[in-house]
């Protein structure tokens, strides 16, 4: 049984046998777990619960998983929550679209469930390890962030980030001016070290660079190596 610090994962999956194994195998793991079947009971569940993490099903009926994750990213109690899609979707566009709409990770069904455990604590390790580093206030230009604070600033201006996406600035600040490959991002943001799907990365950048609006430039693309942050 690995740490699992008291951490609360809400599991929401319209099959009953897919919420009794995930949360079967993580409540061995030493979480906290909560399990949805009906997606239309996902926010007040969710709000109730303050999970640290969800795992959620794309293809449920009424609700689907994308419109569920773009409302906690909405919703100002939830909204920096880690969210992991586990679906039958495994297509590369249906993958992208998952991470479009907020999520972290993404896990295709038929899944291990073991696989399903390590993601979960390689994002726990991750906010972890972010919090125990030195308190530091990283600037590009006009955009400010906040470790302690965990606070992303353009201008005056609040900018909300994921909990990856914060992650993967943060990296990008620390090491301006060099250039970061996929893969390096992939070990240093994510924690994988396996050839996962390097468009992970351009979807996360996509999205940062949307949320940066005019400073979206400081963000440069270096053509079949990887991404670097400049001053303007």
């Amino acid at each position: 049984m690995q740490n699992s610090g008291g951490k609360r994962i809400l599991v929401v999956d319209d099959e009953p046998d897919v919420t009794e194994l995930v949360s079967y195998r993580l409540r061995r793991e030493g979480y906290e777990v909560e399990v949805i079947n009906d997606p239309l009971q996902i926010m007040g569940k969710a709000r109730e619960f303050n999970p640290d993490l969800f795992v959620l099903d794309i293809m449920m009926p009424e609700l689907d998983g994308l419109k569920i994750c773009r409302m906690i990213r909405a919703d100002n109690k939830l909204r920096t929550v880690p969210i992991i899609f586990l679906t039958a979707r495994g297509e590369v566009e249906d993958r992208i679209k998952g991470l479009e709409s907020g999520a972290d990770d993404y896990i295709a069904k038929p899944f291990d469930a073991k696989e399903l455990v390590l993601r979960i604590g390689l994002i726990f390790r991750r906010m972890t390890n972010d919090s125990r580093e030195p308190t530091r206030r990283l600037q590009v230009a006009d955009v400010l962030l906040d470790e302690e604070m965990h606070t992303v600033t353009l201008g005056e201006q609040p900018v909300e980030l994921t909990a990856t996406e914060f992650k993967l600035l943060k990296l990008l600040m620390e090491r301006k001016g060099r250039v970061q490959s996929r893969e390096n991002l992939l070990v240093n943001v994510w924690n994988y070290d396996t050839d996962t799907e390097t468009r992970t990365i351009d979807t996360h950048i996509r999205r940062l660079r949307e949320k940066l609006a005019h400073r979206a430039s400081l963000i440069e693309t270096v053509r079949g190596v990887g991404y670097r942050i400049n001053e303007a």
